[in-house]
This record gives C-alpha cells, structure tokens and sequence, in this order.
C-alpha cells in the first residue's frame, strides 16, 4: 500500500509541474497550443519531463520503495563488508562511491540507481548477502557498479523518453484522425467531437503504441545487463560472476516493483523474451563464457 500510495503521489506531482512548465512555454512564444507544433511540444514534455523527474527522484523513490538502512558508517561486520567492497569496486572503476543501501528482503537482488555516476545509491538485499557466497556477492555489486560507470540510468531515460514522446504525439494525431472521421460520417448535428471519446481514443492508442515500444526498450535493457556481467567479469573475475549467476537460478521471481525492475541483478518473468528486461541466466552465463561483450568493457578501468 505504501508503495502505491508513492507512486501515485509523485505521478501526480509530475503532472502538475510539468502541466505548469507547458502552460509557460505556451505562453511565452508563439506556438499554438491546437497546431502540430503545440502537440510535439506537449509530447516532448511529457515524454522527456516525465522520464527526467523520475531520474531525479529515483534515489529517493528507492529508499522510501525498499526500506532498510543507508550505511554510512558501518556497524557490523557485514555492513562493513559491503561498504569496504563498494568503496573499492568504485575506486577501481574510477567513480564517486555511491550511496550503499541494505534492505530488507528475501528476494535474492540488488540494483543501482541515481541521475550521475557520481551521485548513484547501490543497494543489496538480506537474502542476497544471506544466500550467497562473498565472491558471489561482490560480483553482483560489480555489476551495479558496472551500470553506475557506464551511465545505464541516464542512457535508459533517454530511450524511454524518445518512445513516451512520439507514443504521446503518434497517439494524438491517430485519435484526431479517428475523430475527424467520426464527424465526417455523422449527421453534422453536433458542432464539434466529443472530448471524453477523444480522450478515450487517445488512451487505447498510448497503449497500442506503449506496447509496440516496449520490445526496443527491453532490447536495450537486456543488451546493458550482458555488458555490466562482462564488466563484473573484468573487475572480479569471471568466474565469480559465473557463479553469482547460477547461484541466481535458485531465487525466485524478483519482489522489486516499477521502474526498479529493469535495475536489479534479475528481472521478471515473461511468455517472451521479447518482454523481458533481463537475458535468461544461461543466456549470460554462455555469454560470459564465450566473452561475447569484454571487449565492449575496455573502457570500464581506465
């Protein structure tokens, strides 16, 4: 309940400021807020707006989503472990350490999350740091690491920015068309459309076109997961993340929720891969194996 009453207070509280920020732009230029240019306008807005916010918010929205302590200075042999594995794995890969967070959870996972590699959050489950070995478990920090050092969050954001934009613009112009239409074959009793069947038709076709989206956004997805496990490989050890993998294969489905999904160490089931935001684990493993993507990582220790 918590996590939905969050998400649909900072929605809402996107909404409003980006609604604020278009009612400006309107106002002090001469785009039209009816013409083609107002609507593109309108689309990039919301699409990149809605995207950008998120990102900002995304440390914040982690800790509030998961719970469990940020270590700053640890107290426990374990939260030392985890804080002195970070803080290395960052120095070697030549990034501020970011913020270390442990949550409470079953759920062997962990993500990594934040606006700049330089203010990220890592954060581990109990279950992880419970059910794994110690060379298991820093190579899935490595991992997050990876993500951190190769700008996935960012790079992330601007996809789903490019695909929420012309989601919303392609599905206006479709649902103007649609209405237009509608009022050519009718009687002409009426002097205009009807906005509610506007906007009815505007939300079937943000889905149609979210939906149609949606496997080249995980495209990506799984493509950066193959590149943080060869940049694990790199700074751990392959076989270290070989093993973190297969150990993996005895968790259950992630328990993370929303945007966090995609940024864990595993993802979601899916009927198919297509939809899936993660490679199959034997995917990675052959793929670490065959050392598919280190070559890609040369850039990751520098």
């Amino acid at each position: 309940m918590k996590r939905v009453f969050l998400f649909l207070l900072t929605n809402a509280a996107i909404v409003i400021v980006l609604s604020i920020v278009l009612n400006i732009i309107y106002s002090t230029t001469n785009i039209q807020q009816g013409s083609l240019n107002g609507l593109l306008v309108l689309a990039a807005i919301f699409g990149f707006g809605g995207s950008f916010i998120s990102l900002l918010l995304s440390k914040w929205m982690a800790k509030r989503s998961v719970g469990g302590k940020v270590i700053d200075s640890p107290s426990n042999e374990t939260e030392s472990w985890v804080f002195n594995t970070v803080k290395n794995l960052s120095a070697k890969s030549n990034i501020k350490m970011p913020e270390v967070l442990i949550y409470p959870s079953d759920d062997m996972n962990a993500f990594a999350t934040g606006a700049k590699k330089n203010d990220s959050l890592v954060a581990v489950s109990t279950g992880l740091l419970t059910r794994m070995t110690r060379n298991e478990a820093e190579a899935v920090l490595a991992h997050e690491i990876a993500h951190v050092k190769n700008g996935d969050m960012v790079t992330m954001t601007l996809l789903q920015g490019v695909i929420n934009t012309f989601v919303i613009f392609l599905s206006r112009i479709v649902a103007s068309l649609v209405s237009n239409i509608g009022n050519n074959n009718s009687n002409n009793s009426s002097s205009g459309s009807n906005p509610f069947a506007y906007f009815a038709t505007v939300f079937i076709f943000e889905l149609i076109f979210g939906f149609l989206a949606t496997p080249l956004v995980m495209w990506f997805s799984r493509h950066r997961e193959y590149h943080a496990d060869a940049g694990s490989a790199e700074l751990v050890g392959k076989e270290n993340m070989i093993s973190a993998l297969e150990a993996l294969k005895t968790s259950h489905e992630t328990e993370l929720e929303g945007e966090l999904t995609a940024f864990g160490i595993i993802g979601k089931k899916s009927l198919s891969e297509l939809f899936m935001s993660h490679p199959p684990l034997d995917k990675r493993i052959e793929a670490l194996r065959n050392g598919t993507y280190t070559n890609h990582q040369s850039k990751l220790i520098s």
